[in-house]
C-alpha cells in the first residue's frame, strides 16, 4: 500500500468519525428542566428579556362586553415552555400620556388559561379612567388592550413569573377566591388542576357585581358536570331586579368568612385569594382571625400592595426619619415609617418608577442601590442583582441612596 493510499483510508476514517459526531449531537435530547414544584421535565427554558408576540384573536368574555381574552402566539414560532399556572406576564408598551408623550409604561397581566405549546391567553377587564388624572389611572394600559390592540398588534412581553400557584398535594382541599378580574389566575388553576388530577377536590367562590359580569360561565359550568368534586359558589353583590336566587348565582352579597364557614366541608384547606383592594384588606385578615394558618393562605392583590399582615406590617413611626436620596429625580426625602414600601413611598412624593407585579415576581421596579441597606418585608421570587433593590417589597433600613 502506497503511502498516498493509507494517507487515504485515514482521512476517510477520519471524516466517517466527524460525520458520527455530528449526527449523535443533532439527534441528541435537548436538556430538560425539572419543575421544582410538579416534578415534571420541562422540555425548553422560558426566555430571557422581552420577547415579540402576534394577537392572533380576541375574544369579548361578558355580557356587559368588559372583559376580553387576548390570544398572544410568538411572532418566532417557537413552541412555548410550560408555566406554571397562576403566573402571569410582564408586558413593555410605549403608550402617549395626557400631554401627547410618548412613556414606556409596564403592566402585568395573569395568564387565564392552563398552558398551550402554541398561544398564551391573558383576560383584560375595562377599568372607568378619573376625569382629572386619566394619564395616571390604573385602567390606562387595560383600557388601551380594549380600544386599540386589534389581532396582528405585536406586543413586546417578558416570561410567565411569579409565586401565586397552586400546591401541588392534592390530599389538602383547595379554595379558590375571587373578586371580579381576580378569576383569572383562578380559573387557570383549576383548569390546571382538573387536568391532571381530576378528583381533586377544588372549592371556587367568584364574587361578582351582577351576572353581566361573569366570565368563562360555560366552561365553569362544564368543568363542574365533569368533576364531582370541583364545587362552584358565585356570589353577586347587586344582582339585576328580576333575578332569582339560583340563577347563575348561589348567594348576595359579598364573600366573607361566614359564606365559607357555611359553604365548606369541615377540616383543613388551603385558601388562594385574588381581588380588588376591598376585598384582599378585608378578607385575608378574616381568615387569619378565623384561626386559618399563615402558610395556608396565598393571595395575590392588584396594584398597589393592600394587605397588612402580621409577618410585614406597617412598622410604627420612626423617631428619627431616615434619609433617602433619588439621584435620578434629584429629590432627598424623608422615610419615617407610614409607607409600606419603598415604591409606595416613591410614588406617594411623586417619583416615577417602572413597576408590574407590586408583588417581587416580575423585577421590574428593581432599582440600583448605591449606598444603604435595605429588608425585604416578604421574600422575592426574582434573584437580585448585586447592588440593587426591589422597591416593590423593600424597605430601609437605614439612609439610601438610589439611582431613580
Amino acid at each position: 500500500m502506497t503511502a498516498l493510499a493509507l494517507l487515504g483510508y485515514i482521512s476517510a476514517a477520519l471524516l466517517a468519525q466527524v460525520i458520527v459526531a455530528i449526527l449523535v449531537t443533532a439527534l441528541r435530547p435537548r436538556p430538560s428542566l425539572v419543575d421544582p414544584v410538579q416534578g415534571r421535565s420541562l422540555p425548553n427554558a422560558a426566555w430571557t428579556g422581552l420577547r415579540a408576540f402576534r394577537v392572533r384573536s380576541r375574544e369579548d368574555e361578558d355580557d356587559a362586553t368588559s372583559q376580553t381574552s387576548f390570544y398572544l402566539e410568538p411572532v418566532d414560532q417557537q413552541p412555548l415552555a410550560p408555566y406554571r399556572a397562576g403566573q402571569f406576564l410582564t408586558f413593555q408598551l410605549e403608550l402617549p400620556d395626557a400631554q401627547g408623550q410618548v412613556r414606556r409604561v409596564t403592566r402585568c397581566y395573569s395568564l387565564s388559561d392552563r398552558h398551550d405549546p402554541q398561544a398564551f391567553r391573558i383576560t383584560v377587564k375595562r377599568v372607568p379612567a378619573p376625569r382629572d388624572r386619566p394619564d395616571l389611572s390604573p385602567g390606562l394600559v387595560s383600557n388601551h388592550f380594549l380600544d386599540r390592540v386589534a389581532p396582528g398588534a405585536i406586543l413586546q412581553l417578558r416570561a410567565p413569573a411569579g409565586a401565586f400557584v397552586l400546591g401541588d398535594d392534592p390530599s389538602v382541599p383547595a379554595v379558590l377566591i375571587a373578586g371580579g378580574i381576580g378569576i383569572t389566575p383562578l380559573f387557570a388553576m383549576a383548569r390546571a388542576a382538573l387536568a391532571t388530577q381530576p378528583d381533586r377536590a377544588l372549592h371556587l367562590f367568584y364574587g361578582v357585581q351582577d351576572r353581566r359580569e361573569l366570565v368563562f360561565e360555560a366552561d365553569l359550568l362544564a368543568m363542574q358536570q365533569q368533576h364531582p368534586n370541583f364545587h362552584v359558589t358565585i356570589v353577586q353583590s347587586c344582582p339585576l331586579p328580576g333575578k332569582a336566587e339560583g340563577d347563575s348565582f348561589h348567594a348576595t352579597g359579598f364573600i366573607d368568612v361566614a359564606l365559607l364557614r357555611r359553604v365548606l366541608p369541615h377540616g383543613r384547606h388551603s385558601f388562594y385569594v385574588c381581588g380588588p383592594p376591598p376585598m384582599m384588606a378585608s378578607l385575608v385578615p378574616a381568615l387569619r382571625e378565623w384561626g386559618v394558618a399563615g402558610d395556608a393562605v396565598h393571595y395575590e392583590a392588584f396594584g398597589p400592595a393592600s394587605i397588612e399582615s402580621p409577618e410585614q406590617g406597617i412598622a410604627a413611626p420612626l423617631e428619627t426619619p431616615i434619609e433617602i436620596q433619588f439621584v435620578t429625580s434629584a429629590r432627598t426625602l424623608s422615610w419615617t415609617g407610614a409607607d409600606t414600601n419603598l415604591l409606595d413611598f416613591a410614588e406617594r412624593h411623586g417619583i416615577a418608577v417602572d413597576s408590574g407585579c407590586r408583588s417581587g415576581s416580575c423585577g421590574t421596579c428593581e432599582t440600583a442601590l448605591t449606598a444603604g441597606e435595605v429588608g425585604y418585608a416578604q421574600p422575592s421570587s426574582f434573584e437580585v442583582a448585586k447592588g440593587h433593590c426591589l422597591l416593590c417589597v423593600a424597605v430601609p433600613t437605614g439612609d439610601l441612596v438610589l439611582q431613580a
